[in-house]
């Protein structure tokens, strides 16, 4: 009777794991929007930075101690959203993963 229980138990407890796993990402396949890319030429570009720039000085020079928890909330948001734009616009680097370096590093012992 205890192995029956605990095998239902069991059962039961997979069925509403994958059923929420797979209801999750239907979810978000549904709700994908492909990203928009910027067709700025480089003169708009650095003004845009320019103005990312300024209105980061004007957020570090505000006296943020008497600021509400939401406003300081808002305030590091809009930082973040800013400092994505900026990547988008300049570029936002090359990125390598573990595994490239170590294809990498293996190719070079390989030829050298």
């Amino acid at each position: 009777m205890k192995k029956i229980v605990y095998t239902l138990s069991l059962a039961a407890t997979m069925m509403l794991c994958f059923s929420a796993n797979l209801a999750s990402a239907t979810e978000l396949a549904g709700k994908s929007e492909p990203k928009k890319e910027m067709t700025l030429n480089e003169e708009q570009k650095a003004q845009q930075v320019e103005v990312i720039k300024r209105r980061v000085e004007e957020i570090k020079s505000m006296d943020k101690s008497n600021l509400t928890r939401q406003e300081r909330k808002a305030l590091k948001k809009e930082l973040k959203e800013m400092k994505e734009q900026a990547r988008a616009i300049t570029g936002g680097g090359v990125y390598l993963s573990v595994g490239a370096i170590i294809i990498i590093i293996l190719i070079l012992i390989l030829i050298l």
